[in-house]
């Protein structure tokens, strides 16, 4: 065995190791993309966009134009006659690239140039519509851009809903009635819960920490206290700073995650940390045979989801992390020394129906994401118009949460995702709370010792053995279902929520007292 293809170690058999030979370069390429949108969003010049949004764009065109070349169409096709002879990782290669040179072979260059040329204009437009609070800037792209993502919808094919095939691109076998039939449950059920926690008022809809000011020098230093306590590997990792954190790796060696610095709400930059630690910690912990193959990476965007929201809310904000987190904050930014725990334990748990969802609770977050979904889904099937839109926004908004946009920059504008074309995403991000739901309960639920007893390793241990380990081995839905015995399930996030929110108040000075 090669030491530069430890892959060989579980893909043993020839037709599928042609496939992964045959993309090495295409690995490479992606490798090389992965680290240049890293100094893209970190440390480049501001100038250096000129050239570097070129060298992106070629660099990305040759990988589109090896997924959809004959060669590997080939390789892939006399693979799947082997499909029987073939072990799990063999199949699960195998169905990743077949999946990749699906799509990529669906799509026609120039409805990809097409797409790429509207929504890099778009972004640009949002911005200024965004700062302006006028949707009617935007409007004419979003239009294309539905109108782009309707065509996508038909190259690909589907069998219910054109919204399914916009589903599958960001979520392998995701369809409209899944997502319909998880928010016919959270959206009733959330609602009835939060009308419980505003009336307890134990959760705080504001706290005085929330406008705290904090040195940029000592929050850095927090991150690192945390980190470490985490026991970040730092030969394989870093963080740094960007305008919007993100995790993005080169590999299981190198991943990298990155946080923002506002100066006040300390909460955010602690979260923010626990966030992308856990979509860290899925890639860290594969299998470092998968590492240069098609394997290598989260199962989904959904999964991904999962891991970086057990960590930030399950774990993070969880009674039993708090007394650790208030030692680190005293320690660092030093703003907690006259809070007690319990107090601290409220303010990193506000609760409030908001206007903007990435400021949203994990309570109220899920109704932000079903609103999207739901107009999204109208304006694929032609029930709803861009022009109406923005009305529309603000009906879910009042109806949903109580509150009411009083512009556009508060509503319909906040978003950049649609800017982008990404149709299809946001389902993901509630799909991520209902899957760390599910692990929760399947770890013990309320009474799980490993999570009471914060044996991180051990907690660490089990997710890399059940989920990460395996990258993309398994389809989504199947990992899921390994996992925790039960296909996707709504029910266990109402379960967490209603534990957490209208339950443990009750015996929260003996929890934290422990």
């Amino acid at each position: 065995m090669s030491s530069s293809e430890p892959w060989t170690e579980v893909i043993r058999h020839e037709a599928a190791r042609r496939i992964v030979r045959f993309l090495r370069y295409h690995w490479a390429l992606n490798h090389a993309l992965a680290l240049m949108h890293w100094d893209l969003e970190t440390y480049m010049p501001r100038e250096g966009v000129k050239d570097r949004s070129i060298a992106i764009e070629e660099l990305s065109a040759e990988v589109h134009r090896i997924e959809r070349s004959d060669e590997l169409a080939r390789l892939v096709e006399e693979a799947e006659k082997h499909l029987d002879e073939m072990n799990d990782y063999e199949r699960g290669l195998v169905r990743v690239v077949a999946r990749r040179v699906r799509i990529a072979r669906s799509i026609p260059e120039d409805l990809v140039r097409r797409k790429a040329r509207v929504t890099s204009e778009a972004t640009v437009v949002w911005a200024k519509a965004k700062k302006e609070s006028n949707f009617a800037l935007f409007k004419p792209y979003l239009e294309q851009i539905v109108e782009i993502e309707r065509a996508i919808a038909e190259k690909l094919g589907y069998e219910e809903h054109p919204y399914d095939a916009l589903l599958d691109l960001y979520e392998e076998g995701l369809r409209t009635r899944d997502v319909e039939r998880m928010f016919s449950v959270l959206v009733p059920e959330t609602k009835r819960i939060l009308e419980k926690i505003m009336s307890d008022e134990f959760y705080p809809q504001k706290h005085p920490l929330e406008e705290a000011w904090y040195e940029k020098a000592k929050a850095q230093k927090l991150v690192e206290t945390i980190l470490d306590h985490l026991e970040w590997p730092w030969s394989r990792g870093r963080f740094d700073e960007s305008p919007h954190p993100f995790t993005i790796d080169m590999g299981v060696y190198d991943v990298r995650i990155t946080v923002r610095y506002e100066g006040y709400d300390i909460k955010r930059v602690v979260y923010s940390t626990m966030h992308e630690y856990g979509h860290a910690l899925y890639e860290l912990q594969q299998d470092p045979r998968l590492d240069q193959t098609p394997l290598a990476g989260g199962a989904s965007l959904g999964v991904h989801e999962s891991q970086s929201r057990f960590w930030e809310n399950i774990i993070g904000r969880s009674p039993w992390f708090t007394p650790t987190l208030k030692k680190m904050l005293d320690e660092t930014v030093g703003l907690t020394k006259d809070v007690d725990v319990v107090d601290l334990y409220r303010y990193v748990n506000t609760v409030r129906p908001s206007l903007i969802r990435v400021d949203a609770d994990e309570v109220t977050y899920n109704l932000h994401i079903y609103l999207r979904f739901d107009i999204e889904k109208k304006l694929i099937e032609e029930s709803l118009s861009v022009d109406e839109v923005p009305e529309t926004w603000n009906q879910y908004m009042e109806k949903l949460l109580g509150v009411k946009p009083r512009n556009d920059a508060e509503g319909v504008l906040q978003d950049i995702h649609w800017s982008h074309g990404s149709i299809g995403y946001f389902p993901t991000y509630t799909l991520g709370n209902v899957v760390a739901a599910m692990i929760w309960k399947t770890m013990g639920g309320p009474g799980s010792e490993l999570i009471t007893s914060l044996r991180l390793r051990d907690i660490r241990e089990w997710l890399r053995e059940k989920i990460h380990v395996w990258g993309k081995t398994y389809p989504p839905k199947e990992l899921v279902s390994r996992v925790t015995g039960r296909e996707l399930d709504p029910t266990a996030l109402v379960e967490y929520l209603e534990w957490k929110y209208t339950r443990l108040p009750d015996k929260i000075e003996e929890v934290l007292s422990k």
